[in-house]
Order: C-alpha cells, then sequence, then structure tokens
C-alpha cells in the first residue's frame, strides 16, 4: 500500500513538473526580492551594523543566483539572503505544500537535542522503543548538532539560543515551504539514540510524506501583484493600514513544530492543589487558576498568544479574571513564555490591566515609504467620510503626520511612535464609573526565549514601567511589525518583512550590542534567570522550574509588604 501510494504522488508531481525558470527570470525575481527589503525593511541600519549583513549590496548574490542549475538551488538563494537579516519575522516560502515527517519531536535540553514526544499511533513501542528525554546522537550518519546547524538558516529566530530551538524542530519535521531540498529526503532516516539506560540504538524510521513535491516552478507567463497583505483595499476599510502595522506577531509556518508554542495550556504542571479557572472550554482564551505556595495566595495567568480571534470577548475574560485575583490571591504569575505575539493594541489593552498607575506603551520606528504615505492618507479620507470614532481619526493623523515628516527630510525611519493610541502615555483601565480596576499586587511574568514580538512587548513594557519582575530566559528579539509580500513574478515565492522597530523606553546595556533602546535581535532580560530547558524539567514535568517561580513570587510578595511596612513605621 505504502508504494502504491508512493507511486501516486511521483506521477502526481510528475504531472506538475514544468520548465526550469530562466536566468534572466531567476535575476529578475532576485533583484525583486532584494527591492522588497530595500524599500520596506525597517531594521536596515540596525542589521548593517550589528549583523554586518548590507541587504543592498546584491552583487554577490547575483553571481550566486547565476550559477544555479534548477529552480530548487534558486530557491535555496532566496532564502539564504532572507536569513542573513537574523530576523525572526522574515523568513522566504517556496510555493510547496509537501512535508516529510518522523513523528517524533526533539528540544534542547540542558545543550543537547533530547527526545520530546513520540507518536505512539505512527511509532509503535516494540518496534521504536525510544522514550521522552532519550538523546538524539544522530540522523543519516551526521550528528545532530551539525544537522541542527545546517537547518538553522530556514528558521532563523534573532538569537543563537531560540534560533537552535526553532531549527531542532526541523531536524524531523521537515516542510518544503520552508527547505526547498526537503524532497531530496529517502525513504527512511537512520536514527542513532542514546536511550537513558545507557544503551545505544539505531533505528530506521520512515518518512511520512503529505502534499505534493516541488522540482520545477517554469515561467509563470502573467505578472502577480508584489505585495499580498496589502493590495486594494475597500475603501471603507479605514482600519486596514493600522492593522498592518500593528501585526507583531511570529509567522506560524516558522513555530508550528514547535510543542506548545502558542498552546493555552502551559508546558508544565502547576503544582499539586492548582485550582483551575479558565483554559478547559472551546472560547476560552487563557489558562488561569490559584494555588497555594509558603502560605501565600498565588494567581496564574498563561497569555498563550496576542491574537485572539475575538478581542472584545478575550478582553472581557481577561478583566473578570484580573477582577478575581484582586481579591483572592496575594500576588499573581503571568505566563508569557512560548508566545509568538499578535497585536500591538490588544497586547497594550491587557497590560492596563495590570498597571494600576499607568503605563508608558512601546513606540515604533516605522520605514517611512510613499507605500505608506497613500494608504494611511486614503485611509485617514476614508475614516472621515464615515464618520469613525475620533479616536481611530486622530490615530490615522498623527501617523500620517509622522510618516509624512520622515518621508519628506528623506529619514528612513520616524521616530518612535504609538500605533494604537495617539500617546505613548497610557492610563490603567477603568470601570463605567471611572474607577481604577487594574492589578495592583505583586507580579512576576515568565519568560523564555520563544517570548517572540509582541511576546518580547509586554515583558519589555512590565520591566520599563518598574511593575514587576520577569523570571525566565532572555525573550528572542523580534522587535517590530512584519507584513507579507509575494517575493517574484516568476518563482511565485513568498515572503514576509519587518517595517519597523520597537523601541523601549530604556536603555539596555548588553555586552553583544551597542547600548540600545531597540528590541531587536537584543531581546528582553530578565531580573531572575532560570532555564526551563532542562532534562529534570523535561523529565518531571516542569518541576524544579515551577518550584523556582512560586519562590520568586513569594519572596517577591514578601519584599513588597516589608517596603511598605517600613514607609509606613517611617511616616
Amino acid at each position: 500500500m505504502r508504494v502504491a501510494l508512493l507511486a501516486a504522488g511521483v506521477l502526481a508531481c510528475c504531472g506538475l513538473a514544468r520548465a526550469q525558470l530562466t536566468m534572466e527570470q531567476k535575476v529578475d525575481d532576485f533583484q525583486h526580492l532584494a527591492a522588497l527589503f530595500a524599500k520596506n525593511y525597517g531594521p536596515y541600519e540596525w542589521k548593517r551594523e550589528t549583523q554586518r549583513f548590507d541587504l543592498l549590496d546584491i552583487g554577490p548574490w547575483l553571481a550566486q543566483v547565476r550559477a544555479t542549475s534548477n529552480d530548487l538551488d534558486f530557491y535555496d538563494v532566496m532564502s539564504l539572503y532572507v536569513s542573513k537579516l537574523n530576523d525572526a519575522h522574515d523568513y522566504y516560502q517556496i510555493p510547496s505544500s509537501y512535508a516529510a515527517d518522523l513523528h517524533f519531536g526533539v528540544d534542547i535540553f540542558d545543550g543537547k537535542a533530547l527526545i520530546e514526544f513520540v507518536d505512539r499511533g505512527r511509532l509503535p513501542q516494540n518496534e521504536f522503543p525510544f522514550e521522552v528525554g532519550d538523546e538524539l546522537i544522530s540522523i543519516d550518519g551526521k550528528p545532530v548538532s551539525e544537522v541542527i546547524d545546517q537547518l538553522s538558516r530556514y528558521n532563523i529566530a534573532a538569537n543563537t539560543r531560540s534560533t537552535r530551538r526553532l531549527a531542532a524542530s526541523l531536524v524531523t519535521f521537515r516542510p518544503q515551504g520552508l527547505i526547498p531540498r526537503a524532497v531530496d529526503l529517502p525513504p527512511f532516516a537512520t536514527v542513532v539514540v542514546k536511550r537513558r539506560i545507557g544503551a545505544t540504538g539505531t533505528y530506521f524510521v520512515p518518512w511520512a510524506r503529505t502534499g505534493l513535491p516541488l522540482n520545477n516552478v517554469g515561467p509563470v507567463p502573467s505578472p502577480r501583484a508584489s505585495k499580498v497583505e496589502r493590495r486594494a483595499e475597500a475603501e471603507e476599510d479605514y482600519m486596514a493600514p493600522l492593522r498592518a502595522l500593528m501585526n507583531c506577531a511570529l509567522p506560524e509556518a516558522k513555530t508550528r513544530a514547535v510543542r506548545g508554542f502558542g498552546a493555552i495550556t502551559p508546558v508544565y504542571a502547576l503544582p499539586a492543589g492548582f485550582i483551575q479557572r479558565l483554559g478547559r472550554a472551546p472560547g476560552e482564551f487563557f489558562f488561569s487558576g490559584t494555588f497555594q505556595w509558603g502560605g501565600m495566595r498565588i494567581g496564574f495567568i498563561r497569555i498563550p498568544h496576542f491574537a485572539p480571534v475575538d478581542p472584545n470577548t478575550a478582553l472581557l475574560q481577561f478583566e473578570r479574571e484580573i477582577a478575581f485575583m484582586q481579591t483572592a490571591t496575594d500576588g499573581l504569575v503571568i505566563d508569557d513564555m512560548r508566545n509568538p505575539g499578535g497585536s500591538v493594541g490588544y497586547t497594550n489593552a491587557l497590560l492596563s490591566y495590570i498597571m494600576p498607575d499607568g503605563f508608558r506603551a512601546m513606540g515604533f520606528e516605522v520605514r517611512a515609504t510613499s507605500n505608506w504615505v497613500v494608504s494611511i492618507s486614503s485611509a485617514l479620507e476614508s475614516a472621515k467620510a464615515q464618520r469613525a470614532p475620533q479616536y481611530v481619526i486622530d490615530l490615522l493623523g498623527a501617523i500620517k503626520d509622522a510618516i509624512v515628516q520622515a518621508n519628506s527630510e528623506n529619514r528612513g525611519r520616524t521616530g518612535p511612535i504609538p500605533l494604537d493610541d495617539v500617546t505613548l502615555d497610557r492610563p490603567p483601565a477603568k470601570d463605567l464609573a471611572g474607577r481604577v480596576i487594574a492589578y495592583t499586587k505583586p507580579i512576576i511574568v515568565l519568560v523564555d526565549e520563544l517570548s517572540a514580538s509582541a511576546g518580547d512587548m509586554f515583558p519589555a513594557t512590565v520591566q520599563d514601567n518598574g511593575r514587576g519582575l520577569l523570571f525566565g530566559m532572555r525573550t528572542m528579539g523580534a522587535g517590530g511589525n512584519v507584513d507579507a509580500y509575494t517575493a517574484g513574478t516568476y518563482s511565485e515565492g513568498f515572503i514576509t518583512l519587518t517595517e519597523s522597530l520597537m523601541v523601549r523606553g530604556t536603555t539596555v546595556i548588553a555586552d553583544e550590542f551597542p547600548d540600545t533602546s531597540y528590541v531587536e535581535n537584543v531581546g528582553v532580560r530578565p531580573d531572575m534567570i532560570q532555564d526551563y530547558m532542562t532534562k529534570d524539567n523535561l523529565m518531571r514535568n516542569g518541576a524544579v522550574f515551577v518550584e523556582a517561580f512560586s519562590n520568586a513570587i513569594v519572596n517577591h510578595i514578601r519584599a513588597r509588604q516589608s517596603d511598605a511596612e517600613g514607609n509606613h513605621e517611617d511616616r
């Protein structure tokens, strides 16, 4: 049966095969790709300074394009060019649905590639006895560390630790959309695993294949639109440019193979006695509950991402949870780990519920292009004509003024501007009577190297405003908004591209970067370092990590109580 299916797939692929792209078409499409970044890429100067990559220097890249002899090699050059930006938001995808899967996954714990899950429906125990916690040593004779190095360029995540974790997800799952040569995999992978009991075994694991492989794209005779997300919008959709500017989320294609990325349930088990409130029923956007620790009542809320399908309902749920936590807890733990980001406006709305004294929001330096001038100007006129809410008209006008000024002064970017309000200074959440309803008690925010984009922004804002402690590991450093473009008429590739730079209210001093307020590449550094990615946590459902953050919030509560008592005695 497997042979028959494989033959059918090969025949289908052969039916789709066409002639290779001509060299002129390859050169034209590469220049189109480079021009998209030249005009629209927000962090250009930052990448030239810190990553030593000048995207405008395309001479060597054209030489590589001219050296390709087939379409897949050409796609590989396009992908490599984008990867050199070391930008978590940006990737190059080819038009293919094909993927190969070994049906087990690995991640990096204690610096080693350990098995994190095994699909027993596909890999029965009697044939494949390796288990969670066993170490993957090699695939097809290559050490797994070398395989991760080779795959890293296809899943860049702004810093080495984050990139290696995303690349580890590709060791056993190879989508051709990201990896053009995924079609060249053999029928089976020769997998060497070191068992926890000390024995080392060799297994022949079949690659399960889905979708149609792409070998030749061939010439595309009709031109395509150069931009995907911002095509000719309906005139009445005056919110379209704002949605594009506020999109701070990692592309799903880069994250779908990582366990727990954007999932509502935490990757660890909460303490015994945890009473769960949200996170079971459909339509619940958070995982929440309470537990007792060290004589304190601890609240817990996990924010899986900042892109709910129904933001209004999500905000109402969060408001109700905060109201409960205010009366029922002594302190609050907010889980921002493995968070791929989402909307700037929604993120700031959630922040208003934990900032009782108000806060300064994150600004963005936007690449000032004539496209943005036209887009924002048209949206502004449409908003006025339709009598949109005044705050929307004011916001569009403020953004337009900033972009027009930067454009007229021939500056690459605006200064730091708000994208969801006319000012960076924000009030706390209030009820209809004007009473503050934001949480007032101590908080800590859990972060890791997969807290990305708006998932970087949330803890950065907490830290910049001195609201709470960050606990965990440095965040990813995906600091800007992202938009989507088609990248080449003939090759039909697709890219995501960062159009702005997220700017903090404080300056970060890091050895590997110049002193900066940018989040891009730098990430957000925790106040208390604690690595979840250890074998002990893997095998014990995160018990070590949970104990550590539970102790941290209790100590934070006690410190705040001590400070309050000291201030009272001084008076």
